[in-house]
């Protein structure tokens, strides 16, 4: 039996398709108010629950041989970070404390790329450790907390932990959407006025991070990390992927790093005077652009993970959108 902790979100949904296709027996621990759309049609037993409560965590984890932990707080533009931490940091360590008390064979933990570490003349690797706090964001602050609490539990040997650093995931099903999928959504029904150029991050394709999760189950060395990544791409570019797949024109208007950072700007002035919460603000334009390119020859070496072009997943994402606007018409 197989345990996905936030199994309705997008990358979770993903992971929990492929282990029931795989002929798995899954479980997927949810609270009482989890949107289960994404799971719509699956096969798998489903547990209503909260992080913090150890009964219902030690509940679901009972009988369960590998443990998914996907329940992340992703809401980078939070002006108050508590409730990142809450989830992120103080969330997986009272799930860690349950585990700690199991006969796990393996805790995959979704981590995030940006938790590697900048370098200068080369790609960023998985020994890379995290070097750019000054300049971070308390989202990734909080990811990094994250994960060197899953790593110091498995370094105890406590929880067979094994961090995976996913990037950017593009592709069908992205419901809300994430941050970085609102270009894609936008793009796809012609609602994008402008694109973007200079802005570069580490991407990969939705199906192909949630089989890398899968993979680690059975292959990933406890207490080490995996970069989860396909390429390095440039928002343009993938503005103009998604345009195209439906059939559109790309947005000729095109804004650089220096008129983002222009936006970002303003958007954190608003924040500061309205007291709330803003998307583009001066942090999330860094995040845009911060890190350095990385290597995931790792994965492909210790999992034997094999990623497609995220070009593709970029056009089922616009897919997906066309095809909602289409249901939402008829």
């Amino acid at each position: 039996m197989k345990l996905v902790i936030g199994g309705n979100g997008f990358l979770g949904s993903r992971l929990v398709r492929r282990l029931v296709e795989n002929g798995d027996d899954v479980r997927v621990l949810t609270r009482a108010t989890s949107d289960l759309r994404t799971l719509s049609e699956l096969d798998f037993h489903h547990v209503t629950g909260d992080l913090f409560d150890q009964d219902s965590v030690r509940a679901a984890m009972a009988g369960c041989d590998v443990v998914f932990h996907c329940a992340v707080d992703t809401r980078a533009w939070l002006r108050d970070p508590a409730p990142l931490y809450r989830t992120n940091v103080d969330g997986l360590r009272a799930v860690l404390d349950v585990a700690a008390r199991q006969p796990l064979r393996k805790f995959v933990f979704t981590s995030s790329v940006a938790t590697i570490g900048r370098v200068e003349g080369r790609r960023a690797t998985e020994g890379d450790a995290f070097n750019w706090s000054r300049h971070a964001p308390e989202y990734v602050r909080s990811r990094v907390a994250a994960e060197n609490l899953l790593l110091d539990y498995a370094r105890d040997g406590a929880v067979p932990g094994v961090a995976m650093c996913v990037a950017n995931t593009y592709g069908a099903g992205d419901w809300q959407p994430t941050p970085h999928g609102s270009f894609v959504a936008g793009a796809a029904l012609g609602k994008m006025p402008f694109t973007v150029r200079g802005c570069r991050a580490e991407s990969v394709g939705i199906d192909d991070a949630a089989r890398a999760l899968a993979l680690a189950a059975d292959r990933g060395e406890v207490g080490e990390r995996y970069i989860v990544s396909e390429r390095s791409i440039d928002m343009g570019e993938i503005v103009a992927i998604a345009a195209r797949a439906a059939g559109r024109e790309p947005p000729r208007l095109v804004l650089r790093r220096a008129a983002l950072y222009g936006a970002g700007a303003v958007g954190s002035a608003r924040a500061a005077i309205t007291r709330r919460p803003v998307r583009l603000t001066v942090p999330s334009v860094r995040l845009m652009h911060f890190m350095s390119e990385m290597d995931h020859s790792k994965a492909e070496r210790d999992l034997n993970w094999r990623p497609r072009p995220v070009t593709e997943a970029i056009e089922e994402g616009a897919r997906f959108w066309m095809e909602r606007r289409v249901a939402r018409r008829s």
